[in-house]
């Protein structure tokens, strides 16, 4: 790791951020279950789409439940975040070392990637109609990739805490 960074790193556990996180009670506890709620609102949100990608609840018309479901997930999405970054200024050097925060970072950010190029693709289902119940090939693998990455992210950061 560059000295460059490793100072940041270590700027960010002297910080007031660190210290507060670490001394009042309930901070901690706080900021730990609403990073758990943006996580619910991502994997809540995101799976049922993901599903609805691979070919289920084909009944269900894909532009009304990606309207509901897309501003939950950026929701829950910039929820996590936020609080990630609060949770991380406790163990900044820790965590930027560790190869599975590593790991998860990048799941993260492979699964927003996906998402983007799949909105900027002709056949995100809102440009085949506002009725479209079907899927084509290209939803369904990305749908697949999609669940894949999210869990992982959701399986890495969970065994942060074990390992």
């Amino acid at each position: 790791m560059p000295p460059e960074l490793l100072d940041i790193l270590r700027t960010i556990d002297s910080s007031p951020v660190h210290e507060a996180m670490r001394q009042w009670r309930w901070l901690y506890p706080a900021v730990n279950t609403a990073h758990i709620l943006g996580i619910a609102l991502i994997l809540g949100s995101i799976l049922p789409l993901d599903a609805r990608m691979m070919g289920a609840f084909r009944t269900v018309p894909f532009n009304p439940l990606a309207r509901v479901l897309i501003p939950t997930a950026v929701f829950g999405i910039f929820l996590a975040t936020a609080t990630g970054a609060l949770l991380f200024t406790t163990d900044a050097v820790k965590y930027a070392t560790t190869p599975l925060f590593q790991v998860k970072l990048g799941l993260i950010g492979l699964a927003i990637v996906n998402a983007l190029v799949l909105r900027a693709a002709r056949d995100w289902p809102p440009a085949l109609g506002s009725n479209f119940t079907g899927t084509t090939r290209r939803l369904r693998w990305t749908g697949a990739i999609s669940a894949l990455l999210w869990l992982g992210a959701l399986v890495s950061g969970r065994l942060l805490g074990y390992l």
